[in-house]
Protein backbone atom coordinates (compact mmCIF):
# COMPACT_ATOMS: atom_id res chain seq x y z
CA UNK A 1 0.00 0.00 0.00
CA UNK A 2 2.97 2.64 1.00
CA UNK A 3 4.65 1.96 -2.07
CA UNK A 4 1.62 2.76 -4.50
CA UNK A 5 0.90 6.07 -3.04
CA UNK A 6 5.30 6.65 -3.25
CA UNK A 7 4.48 6.20 -6.65
CA UNK A 8 1.61 8.29 -7.46
CA UNK A 9 2.75 11.48 -5.56
CA UNK A 10 6.61 10.99 -7.20
CA UNK A 11 4.59 10.91 -10.88
CA UNK A 12 1.96 13.75 -9.84
CA UNK A 13 4.81 15.96 -8.31
CA UNK A 14 7.53 15.31 -11.95
CA UNK A 15 4.06 16.22 -13.91
CA UNK A 16 4.25 20.08 -12.55
CA UNK A 17 8.13 19.71 -13.14
CA UNK A 18 8.46 19.52 -9.22
CA UNK A 19 10.31 16.96 -7.51
CA UNK A 20 9.93 16.81 -3.72
CA UNK A 21 11.45 13.42 -3.25
CA UNK A 22 11.93 14.06 0.88
CA UNK A 23 8.32 14.56 1.70
CA UNK A 24 6.48 11.36 0.27
CA UNK A 25 6.63 10.15 3.81
CA UNK A 26 3.61 12.81 4.83
CA UNK A 27 1.77 12.26 1.91
CA UNK A 28 1.72 7.80 2.63
CA UNK A 29 1.26 8.55 6.68
CA UNK A 30 -2.03 11.14 5.86
CA UNK A 31 -3.50 9.85 2.47
CA UNK A 32 -4.23 6.14 3.45
CA UNK A 33 -7.89 6.60 2.12
CA UNK A 34 -6.92 7.40 -1.36
CA UNK A 35 -4.00 4.87 -2.12
CA UNK A 36 -6.19 2.95 -4.49
CA UNK A 37 -7.46 5.92 -6.37
CA UNK A 38 -3.67 6.66 -6.78
CA UNK A 39 -3.05 3.63 -8.05
CA UNK A 40 -5.59 4.29 -11.37
CA UNK A 41 -3.93 7.73 -12.02
CA UNK A 42 -0.78 6.44 -11.84
CA UNK A 43 -1.24 3.23 -14.33
CA UNK A 44 -3.63 5.83 -16.32
CA UNK A 45 -1.07 8.51 -17.05
CA UNK A 46 -4.61 11.06 -17.72
CA UNK A 47 -3.36 14.46 -16.58
CA UNK A 48 -6.58 15.47 -15.39
CA UNK A 49 -6.95 12.13 -13.05
CA UNK A 50 -3.96 13.54 -11.55
CA UNK A 51 -5.67 16.99 -11.16
CA UNK A 52 -8.65 15.79 -9.62
CA UNK A 53 -6.79 13.13 -7.14
CA UNK A 54 -4.61 16.08 -6.40
CA UNK A 55 -8.18 18.14 -5.13
CA UNK A 56 -9.31 15.11 -3.31
CA UNK A 57 -5.82 14.72 -1.49
CA UNK A 58 -5.91 18.47 -0.36
CA UNK A 59 -9.99 18.39 1.30
CA UNK A 60 -9.06 15.12 2.63
CA UNK A 61 -5.76 16.66 4.23
CA UNK A 62 -8.30 20.13 5.53
CA UNK A 63 -10.76 17.88 6.91
CA UNK A 64 -7.76 16.52 9.47
CA UNK A 65 -6.31 19.60 11.17
CA UNK A 66 -3.60 17.21 12.51
CA UNK A 67 -2.32 17.36 8.78
CA UNK A 68 -2.37 21.42 8.67
CA UNK A 69 1.21 21.62 8.01
CA UNK A 70 0.74 18.77 5.45
CA UNK A 71 -1.89 20.96 3.35
CA UNK A 72 1.09 23.89 3.10
CA UNK A 73 3.47 21.48 1.88
CA UNK A 74 1.50 20.15 -0.74
CA UNK A 75 -0.31 23.32 -1.67
CA UNK A 76 3.03 25.03 -2.35
CA UNK A 77 4.35 21.98 -4.22
CA UNK A 78 1.86 21.94 -7.06
CA UNK A 79 1.09 25.54 -6.95
CA UNK A 80 4.11 27.38 -5.99
CA UNK A 81 7.71 27.42 -6.42
CA UNK A 82 10.22 24.59 -4.98
CA UNK A 83 11.32 27.17 -3.07
CA UNK A 84 8.20 28.17 -1.74
CA UNK A 85 7.71 24.58 -0.67
CA UNK A 86 10.62 24.25 1.16
CA UNK A 87 9.71 27.78 3.20
CA UNK A 88 7.38 26.07 4.31
CA UNK A 89 8.84 23.02 5.35
CA UNK A 90 11.61 24.44 6.94
CA UNK A 91 9.56 27.50 8.65
CA UNK A 92 6.66 27.14 9.24
CA UNK A 93 4.89 29.60 8.04
CA UNK A 94 1.54 30.36 8.30
CA UNK A 95 -0.76 32.32 5.57
CA UNK A 96 2.54 33.63 3.90
CA UNK A 97 3.50 34.94 7.43
CA UNK A 98 7.42 34.23 8.70
CA UNK A 99 7.12 33.35 12.74
CA UNK A 100 8.58 36.42 14.64
CA UNK A 101 8.05 38.89 12.09
CA UNK A 102 5.69 41.61 12.39
CA UNK A 103 3.33 43.57 10.21
CA UNK A 104 5.16 46.51 8.70
CA UNK A 105 4.89 49.67 10.01
CA UNK A 106 4.02 53.39 8.66
CA UNK A 107 7.90 53.97 7.28
CA UNK A 108 7.69 49.70 5.53
CA UNK A 109 9.72 48.32 8.33
CA UNK A 110 9.77 45.22 9.78
CA UNK A 111 10.64 43.90 13.44
CA UNK A 112 11.92 39.80 13.76
CA UNK A 113 11.89 38.82 16.85
CA UNK A 114 13.35 34.71 17.18
CA UNK A 115 10.35 32.97 18.07
CA UNK A 116 10.85 31.30 21.69
CA UNK A 117 9.47 27.93 20.73
CA UNK A 118 12.05 28.00 17.35
CA UNK A 119 14.61 25.07 17.77
CA UNK A 120 17.73 26.01 17.88
CA UNK A 121 21.00 25.58 20.39
CA UNK A 122 23.67 23.11 19.43
CA UNK A 123 27.44 22.41 20.10
CA UNK A 124 29.28 22.70 23.10
CA UNK A 125 27.90 23.96 26.28
CA UNK A 126 23.85 23.87 24.51
CA UNK A 127 21.13 25.92 25.83
CA UNK A 128 18.14 27.50 25.07
CA UNK A 129 18.82 30.52 23.08
CA UNK A 130 17.97 34.26 24.58
CA UNK A 131 15.77 35.93 21.91
CA UNK A 132 16.84 38.57 19.88
CA UNK A 133 15.33 41.42 17.83
CA UNK A 134 15.92 43.73 15.29
CA UNK A 135 14.37 45.36 12.07
CA UNK A 136 14.60 45.42 8.58
CA UNK A 137 12.88 46.78 5.37
CA UNK A 138 9.68 45.45 4.02
CA UNK A 139 11.57 43.44 1.24
CA UNK A 140 14.01 41.49 3.48
CA UNK A 141 12.73 38.17 3.31
CA UNK A 142 14.32 35.30 5.99
CA UNK A 143 16.49 32.46 4.25
CA UNK A 144 16.54 28.69 5.40
CA UNK A 145 19.29 27.43 7.42
CA UNK A 146 20.45 24.27 7.94
CA UNK A 147 22.81 22.49 9.86
CA UNK A 148 24.74 21.54 6.83
CA UNK A 149 25.47 25.35 5.99
CA UNK A 150 28.63 26.26 5.24
CA UNK A 151 28.98 29.50 7.11
CA UNK A 152 29.28 26.83 10.21
CA UNK A 153 26.27 25.17 12.74
CA UNK A 154 26.35 28.12 14.88
CA UNK A 155 24.52 30.41 12.62
CA UNK A 156 20.96 30.96 13.82
CA UNK A 157 19.09 32.81 11.32
CA UNK A 158 19.40 34.70 7.84
CA UNK A 159 17.70 37.13 6.20
CA UNK A 160 18.68 38.78 2.69
CA UNK A 161 17.33 41.17 -0.37
CA UNK A 162 18.11 40.96 -3.34
CA UNK A 163 18.02 44.93 -3.68
CA UNK A 164 20.09 45.89 -0.70
CA UNK A 165 22.23 42.80 1.23
CA UNK A 166 21.98 40.68 3.20
CA UNK A 167 22.80 39.71 7.12
CA UNK A 168 23.26 36.40 9.62
CA UNK A 169 23.03 35.63 12.48
CA UNK A 170 25.49 34.11 14.54
CA UNK A 171 24.84 32.66 18.59
CA UNK A 172 27.64 30.86 20.09
CA UNK A 173 28.04 29.20 23.46
CA UNK A 174 30.81 30.96 25.40
CA UNK A 175 32.38 27.85 26.48
CA UNK A 176 33.92 27.70 23.21
CA UNK A 177 36.05 30.99 24.16
CA UNK A 178 36.27 30.78 28.16
CA UNK A 179 34.56 28.31 30.93
CA UNK A 180 34.55 31.18 33.64
CA UNK A 181 32.14 33.26 32.20
CA UNK A 182 29.36 31.27 33.58
CA UNK A 183 25.43 31.84 32.76
CA UNK A 184 25.35 35.01 32.60
CA UNK A 185 28.06 36.73 30.04
CA UNK A 186 28.32 39.98 29.46
CA UNK A 187 30.37 41.15 25.96
CA UNK A 188 32.84 43.10 28.21
CA UNK A 189 33.99 39.99 30.33
CA UNK A 190 34.82 38.21 26.91
CA UNK A 191 37.15 41.81 26.07
CA UNK A 192 37.41 44.79 25.12
CA UNK A 193 35.82 45.56 21.23
CA UNK A 194 39.97 44.96 19.39
CA UNK A 195 40.02 41.70 21.08
CA UNK A 196 36.55 40.37 20.21
CA UNK A 197 36.48 41.89 16.76
CA UNK A 198 40.23 40.06 16.31
CA UNK A 199 39.09 36.99 17.45
CA UNK A 200 35.71 36.44 15.99
CA UNK A 201 36.03 38.97 12.77
CA UNK A 202 37.33 36.40 10.71
CA UNK A 203 34.65 33.71 11.60
CA UNK A 204 32.31 36.22 10.17
CA UNK A 205 33.70 37.44 6.99
CA UNK A 206 35.66 34.70 6.43
CA UNK A 207 39.11 36.32 6.51
CA UNK A 208 41.55 38.21 9.31
CA UNK A 209 40.37 41.50 9.87
CA UNK A 210 43.47 43.24 9.98
CA UNK A 211 43.28 46.76 8.01
CA UNK A 212 39.41 46.32 7.62
CA UNK A 213 37.87 47.64 10.73
CA UNK A 214 37.59 51.36 9.91
CA UNK A 215 35.27 52.33 12.94
CA UNK A 216 34.77 50.56 15.97
CA UNK A 217 31.51 52.21 18.92
CA UNK A 218 30.40 50.89 22.05
CA UNK A 219 26.95 51.82 22.89
CA UNK A 220 24.41 50.26 25.55
CA UNK A 221 20.88 49.73 25.64
CA UNK A 222 18.98 48.51 28.49
CA UNK A 223 21.91 47.68 30.62
CA UNK A 224 23.35 45.56 27.83
CA UNK A 225 26.64 46.64 26.63
CA UNK A 226 27.04 46.19 22.31
CA UNK A 227 30.11 46.37 20.38
CA UNK A 228 29.15 47.71 16.82
CA UNK A 229 31.61 47.58 13.90
CA UNK A 230 32.58 48.73 10.19
CA UNK A 231 34.70 46.61 8.01
CA UNK A 232 35.37 47.00 4.20
CA UNK A 233 36.42 44.96 2.34
CA UNK A 234 34.11 43.44 2.42
CA UNK A 235 31.47 46.22 3.17
CA UNK A 236 30.15 44.49 6.55
CA UNK A 237 28.46 46.13 9.63
CA UNK A 238 29.14 44.05 12.56
CA UNK A 239 27.45 43.79 16.51
CA UNK A 240 28.43 42.04 19.04
CA UNK A 241 26.98 41.13 22.65
CA UNK A 242 26.62 38.60 24.98
CA UNK A 243 23.59 37.09 26.84
CA UNK A 244 23.28 34.27 29.17
CA UNK A 245 25.82 31.64 28.03
CA UNK A 246 26.19 32.74 24.23
CA UNK A 247 28.10 35.45 22.49
CA UNK A 248 25.58 37.11 19.60
CA UNK A 249 27.27 38.19 15.90
CA UNK A 250 24.57 39.98 14.31
CA UNK A 251 26.34 40.57 10.38
CA UNK A 252 25.12 43.15 7.70
CA UNK A 253 26.92 42.90 4.94
CA UNK A 254 26.43 44.27 0.87
CA UNK A 255 28.07 44.11 -2.59
CA UNK A 256 29.54 47.31 -3.55
CA UNK A 257 26.51 48.73 -5.53
CA UNK A 258 24.12 47.65 -2.86
CA UNK A 259 26.55 49.29 -0.23
CA UNK A 260 26.39 52.98 -2.37
CA UNK A 261 23.04 52.74 -2.94
CA UNK A 262 21.59 51.10 0.92
CA UNK A 263 24.20 52.36 3.25
CA UNK A 264 21.43 54.35 5.53
CA UNK A 265 19.04 51.03 5.16
CA UNK A 266 22.25 48.76 6.42
CA UNK A 267 23.39 50.94 9.05
CA UNK A 268 20.13 51.38 10.30
CA UNK A 269 19.51 47.33 10.17
CA UNK A 270 22.50 46.57 11.97
CA UNK A 271 22.09 49.53 14.81
CA UNK A 272 18.58 47.69 15.26
CA UNK A 273 19.43 44.63 16.77
CA UNK A 274 18.95 43.86 20.85
CA UNK A 275 18.95 40.49 22.79
CA UNK A 276 15.66 41.13 24.40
Amino acid sequence: MGTTLFTSCSFSWRYKQQIFPSRHLLAQSSLENGISRAKVIADSGESKLVDGEIEKWSGLMKRRSVFVSGVSLISSAVLGSPRDGLAVVKQGLLAGRIPGLSDPDEQGWRTYRRPDEKSGGHGVGWSPIIPYAFSVPQEWEEVPVSIADLGGTEIDLRFGSSKEGRLFVIVAPVLRFSDDLGDNAKIELIGPPEKVINAFGPEVIGENVEGKVISMNVVEHSGRTYYQYELEPPHALITATAAGNRLYLFNVTANGLQWKRHYSDLKRIAESFRVV
